[in-house]
């Protein structure tokens, strides 16, 4: 069985950020960053139910027009998160538009937005059938690093600087379910729906006991019971769960590595920025941007399993393998983390 999760860069290294990760056997998909996103399908966009946006410079937001336009007239839900300030931005954009004629629309489309500061998140909906008014229910909670918790997985996040507050991610699952085949067909059964409420209930810790239905192939519309801890020993495998970290736009400071490492460290995927080659470190600094080298200094740090860049400097594009050598050879060496 393959890995439950699979990411993908929605852009080139030289175009805007965003981070498309599609849930196996789901119709489901979270984003990370919110840039240019006219290349990604309608069918791929209507599977976003999460968006983790690092902070609200143009290129890491201006595909939420696009998105919006998509989801209008459907019943659906959408999570975004986003740092300090963020509210007011998502606000803005949605005040960019006339919407009196949404009243008149069946589905209930619905924003729930989070505002993360350092201690806290600040919770709000809006409902386009309401005009994507503040529902006046502005819910603010303590904010201990969890943005998402959910059986199967979890998304983190920290506060990083660029200037301006931005947030890295990673996402992890608890654990990963193989189900294997051949005892599945020696037992007569078939694949299918039953499997995922089958691993919802491992993902939960539901008792070992617990019954679990399973359709019956040879007497259709009936069902077959198992015990759940019987099932789990005859047809799954368990096995470490997948991770991925995201990291954008942030200064190449000693705070801003030690801030990744904890969120990041051991994840099987990093994606991070590479704007600029350690040749023209000054402009990095000056511009709070990581160098190819430092890309590949973290990754190293993180002990990833492997790491892809983004975020390239115009500057770079008549050689960017320039910076793909930098970040590999700093990849193989004890990184210095220096900034």
């Amino acid at each position: 069985m393959g890995p439950s999760f699979l990411p993908r860069l929605v852009n080139g290294p030289f175009d805007d950020p965003a981070l498309f990760v599609s849930f196996r056997y789901q119709n489901r998909a979270m984003l990370f960053d919110l840039g240019d996103i006219a290349s990604l399908p309608a069918r791929d966009i209507l599977k976003i139910t999460h968006i983790f946006i690092s902070h609200t410079h143009m290129d890491h937001f201006v595909g939420f027009d696009r998105l919006l336009r998509i989801f209008l007239g459907r019943d659906k839900g959408l999570f975004l998160c986003g740092p300090q300030g963020f509210l007011a931005n998502l606000e803005g954009k949605l005040a960019g538009y006339c919407w009196n004629l949404v009243e008149n629309y069946e589905n209930r489309f619905t924003l729930q937005a989070v505002e993360l500061h350092p201690d806290r998140a600040i919770v709000q909906s809006y409902q386009c059938r309401d005009g994507f008014a503040r529902d006046g229910n502005v819910r603010e909670m303590p904010f201990n690093g969890i943005v998402l918790a959910e059986p199967s997985v979890t998304v983190t996040a920290v506060h990083l600087d660029h200037g301006i507050p931005v947030l890295g991610f990673a996402l992890r699952e608890q654990f990963h379910i193989n189900i294997m085949k051949a005892p599945l067909e020696r037992m007569g059964l078939a694949p299918g729906p039953w499997l995922n409420r089958f691993k919802a209930m491992l993902y939960r810790g539901a008792d070992p006991g617990t019954p679990v239905a399973v359709p019956s192939p040879k007497n259709p519309g009936t069902d077959l019971t198992f015990a759940l801890g019987e099932l789990k020993s005859a047809i799954a495998r368990i096995t470490p769960g997948q991770s991925l970290a995201y990291i954008a736009d942030v200064a190449g400071t000693a705070e801003n590595f030690n801030k990744i490492r904890n969120v990041a460290g051991g994840v099987d995927h990093l994606f991070v920025e590479a704007a600029f080659s350690h040749a023209h470190g000054e402009i990095a600094k000056r511009k709070r941007h990581l160098t190819a080298r430092q890309a590949g200094e973290l990754a190293r740090a993180c002990r990833v399993r492997q790491y892809s860049l983004f975020h390239y400097s115009p500057r770079y594009t008549d050689g960017p393998d320039m910076l793909e050598a930098e970040a590999e050879k700093a990849f193989g060496q004890q990184p210095s983390m220096h900034a």
